[in-house]
């Protein structure tokens, strides 16, 4: 467990607090077991991005205000320097990183995200609100949308509802990276 998970992790439960809302209640919003929810909470798991977006959403903060625990104040413009964006991990293959934690109103969340090939046929699909786009910068990407399955390469991209279950997978197995975007 890092320490970054439970400062995450304590600023969500204050904010769930404030706003007298139960772990049962959100749990049951977030569409996930309310166990789950509350290992969040004490940082005994890592939050997924998707689920971090969706709690920022909920109580009206932005996601830079989660992660770090600054309250956002960039408004015409932020810049992220190489391998300095705030980390967020989703499952242990992906590895996300906010390229705008700073920005204050964000309409999307931005991030790089590089998945790393495993033996797993289908990963875990994941839904969250709203909308995303992926940008492949680096490998081969299988993408499975709603019982599609499409496959990037490096300069391809992507927009869909994620709404609708997905999942991601790297292959030839190398590392995939790509922009994902969140909206």
């Amino acid at each position: 467990m890092r320490e970054n998970d439970k400062d995450i992790g304590s600023r969500v439960k204050e904010l769930r607090e404030i706003s007298e809302i139960s772990t049962k209640e959100i749990a049951i919003e977030l569409n996930i077991d309310e166990k789950e929810y509350i290992a969040y909470e004490f940082g005994e798991k890592n939050i997924p991005a998707s689920i971090l977006y969706e709690i920022a959403q909920k109580f009206n903060v932005d996601m830079g205000l989660l992660l770090t625990g600054e309250e956002t104040r960039m408004h015409i413009f932020s810049v992220t320097r190489k391998g300095e964006g705030a980390s967020v991990e989703r499952r242990s293959q992906y590895e996300y990183e906010n390229l705008a934690e700073k920005f204050i109103h964000k309409k999307g969340e931005p991030f790089l995200v590089t998945v790393d090939p495993d033996d797993v046929e289908k990963p875990s699909n994941n839904t969250h609100p709203g909308q995303e786009f992926n940008y492949l910068l680096e490998g081969s990407l299988k993408i499975f949308i709603n019982n599609n399955e499409i496959i990037l390469h490096k300069g391809d991209s992507i927009f869909f509802d994620s709404s609708y279950k997905h999942s991601m997978k790297a292959l030839n197995n190398e590392k995939a990276k790509f922009l994902a975007i969140i909206l």
